[in-house]
């Protein structure tokens, strides 16, 4: 698991620019929610980025297209 926090925890960096303080806050949440999951590595390292971005986050207009056709 710890090497999934790793992976989650470099790629959310690079995405938002945390404070030493809110890095330390992060993983600790971050780490709380994945011990609550049983997969293997890879799946905990995608689950660990949805949880970090969250259920509200905004998708882009080409990411939509992707999913629901082509914006007219």
């Amino acid at each position: 698991m710890q090497k999934a926090i790793d992976q989650v925890m470099y790629a959310y960096t690079l995405i938002n620019h945390l404070t030493p303080d809110e890095v330390e806050g992060t993983r600790a949440r971050l780490a709380a929610h994945l011990a609550e999951l049983d997969c293997d590595e890879t799946k905990l390292a995608v689950e660990g980025m949805r949880y970090l971005r969250g259920p509200n986050r905004q998708v882009s207009k080409r990411r939509m297209a992707r999913k629901t056709g082509p914006i007219a």
